[in-house]
């Protein structure tokens, strides 16, 4: 009854400081919410419904989800202000920080692990005698989006240390457009070994496909975890609330379909990592 009573308490002051600050500065009647597609359209509604439906009563202004059919097509939508708030990966976020004027609000926290980031994976299917890198020679690979982190960015750097030429490498190299597609097209048996996350892997578990239709061949280092990012030029209480409706959701049922264990604080700062991989991609690639 006390942490029932706490979080109604808790309710009353959000909504209370959320009314303050409206009357304070003027918001927007409406924001779009866009998310880069890590999965089909159906299962990311699915996904991130309950979460869109909570920051709307949290905020108490209407708040529409914005799908796109590549990771760029959500920054650029952030670049011309159709986006408000987004989520985005995190790469995606360096180039929307540097492209779109984006802001990290809160950072995601794997539900499997519990720490606020997540890990790159390549991924072969079950029976089919690839279990190593080695074995990969000759197959066929998808990556998922240029902009991606765990489906592009990482495996690309780890390819340049050990000398792997991708487009010599694999018979054939395609991006598929989202970690979804890519695990569901190794499962059809349609492309040979792909590179994804143990994030959107587990999201499909049980929805899509079994865990152990699959071999892991490779794990990476930590990623850091996806942000929230809104516009910069949002008003200075909107992103305030917005930071802390994202930091207060605890839906035991939208978290379940999230695969995490909701988001903790987190700044641009958090992504210098990420940007140093990126710079090293490129110092790699000069060296060829």
């Amino acid at each position: 009854m006390k942490l029932v009573k706490k979080i109604a308490v808790a309710s009353i002051a959000l909504g209370l400081m959320t009314t303050s600050m409206m009357a304070q500065e003027k918001w927007p009647d409406k924001i779009t919410f866009g998310v880069i597609p890590v999965a089909g359209s159906t299962s990311m509604k699915e996904n991130f419904g309950p979460l869109t439906s909570f920051l709307e009563k949290s905020l108490g202004i209407k708040v529409e989800m914005k799908l796109a059919g590549d990771y760029t097509g959500i920054i650029t939508g952030m670049q011309h202000k159709h986006i408000d708030v987004a989520y985005l990966g995190p790469k995606s976020y360096v180039e929307a920080a540097k492209r779109a004027n984006a802001e990290a609000l809160v950072v995601e926290v794997d539900g499997e692990s519990g720490l606020p980031g997540y890990r790159g994976i390549i991924i072969t299917k079950k029976g089919s005698g690839l279990k190593t890198l080695a074995d990969l020679k000759g197959k066929t690979w998808a990556f998922t989006s240029s902009q991606s982190t765990s489906g592009t960015l990482v495996p690309t750097v780890m390819f340049s240390k050990t000398g792997i030429d991708p487009k010599k490498y694999f018979s054939k190299v395609v991006y598929s457009g989202g970690h979804e597609a890519s695990i569901l097209t190794v499962k059809a048996g349609k492309i040979d070994a792909a590179s994804t996350n143990n994030l959107d892997f587990n999201r499909g578990v049980g929805k899509h496909w079994k865990k152990d239709g699959f071999n892991v061949l490779w794990t990476s280092d930590l990623i850091p975890g996806a942000p929230m990012a809104a516009r910069k030029d949002l008003p200075a209480s909107l992103k305030m609330a917005l930071k802390g409706a994202f930091l207060s959701y605890n839906d035991p049922e939208g978290l379940k379909r999230l695969k995490n264990k909701g988001f903790i604080k987190g700044d641009d700062s958090v992504y210098d990592p990420v940007r140093e991989l990126i710079e090293l991609k490129k110092q790699l690639k000069n060296k060829k």
